[in-house]
């Protein structure tokens, strides 16, 4: 699918402050960017990284004042598939070493609290079963509602809130997925047919020798995502970390199929 993905991020730098944005399409296999072009307002001078692992970049700079950065791209994302129940999961002793951290608790992802949960709640399924069951479980537990979670919300705060947005949602499907013994990760992407539109986080799992994309808030559908960056929980996939304070002017983000 052909995706036309836009992001206009205006913030004001006062005082000035170091500034990292991920908001440009990641180099991914079976992702790839036809075209794209970024404007900033005033001009800057970003010194530009790239993960040789993940295809995810990264801009940064020092900025002050308001600053308006605006990103847009034409993305053929290939054909991604829906995570079928019968995906395997792999002994760890199986599993590629790069593939290890992601079995491990996190900030926002504590899954050493939840093993006795995630057993006894999905103990009769295995593989691309429980993932799904797992993400049935959020589905049917968590409500999606703004303002109950911010920054700070870990796995364990949205499991007794039973609300949050795609982040908290995120945070929960990887925490349940770590704590069945499966390698998960959060994945930040541009997403078609999202409403209101916005970055997306979703998630990825390690099964039957490959990553599957999943999305815990159901909001958009799998083979319309664009991948920005991935990492072990938010705190990775950040659009925008700043050493010091910020504040938003305006932001607008889009993706459409063309």
């Amino acid at each position: 699918m052909k995706i036309r993905v836009r992001a206009e991020l205006v913030y004001r730098f006062d005082p000035p402050t170091d500034a990292i944005y991920k908001i440009q399409v990641a180099h991914w296999p079976g992702q790839t960017v036809i075209e794209e072009r970024l404007v900033t307002n005033p001009p800057q001078d970003f010194h530009e990284d790239e993960d040789a692992d993940f295809g995810a970049r990264t801009l940064r700079a020092r900025l002050s004042g308001e600053v308006a950065v605006a990103y847009e791209a034409i993305v053929d994302n290939g054909t991604l598939m829906g995570l079928p129940p019968g995906a395997t999961r792999h002994d760890w002793n199986d599993l590629p070493a790069e593939v290890l951290t992601y079995l491990w608790p996190s900030r926002y992802c504590p899954s050493d609290q939840f093993g006795r949960f995630a057993e006894r709640q999905f103990g009769d399924t295995s593989g691309g079963e429980r993932v799904l069951a797992i993400l049935g479980w959020i589905t049917e537990n968590i409500d999606y509602e703004a303002g109950v979670s911010d920054s700070e919300t870990t796995a364990s705060r949205t499991f007794i809130d039973r609300a949050g947005v795609c982040r908290d949602f995120t945070h929960m499907g990887i925490t349940l997925c770590r704590a069945s013994g499966i390698p998960a990760r959060a994945v930040s992407a541009f997403a078609h047919q999202l409403s209101p539109p916005d970055f997306h986080a979703i998630f990825e799992v390690w099964l039957s020798n490959g990553w599957w994309l999943v999305d815990p808030t159901g909001l958009a559908p799998i083979e319309g995502l664009v991948r920005i960056a991935c990492g072990r929980d938010a705190a990775d996939i950040a659009f925008l970390s700043t050493q010091g304070t910020c504040e938003l002017v305006r932001q607008s983000i889009t993706a459409v199929a063309t």
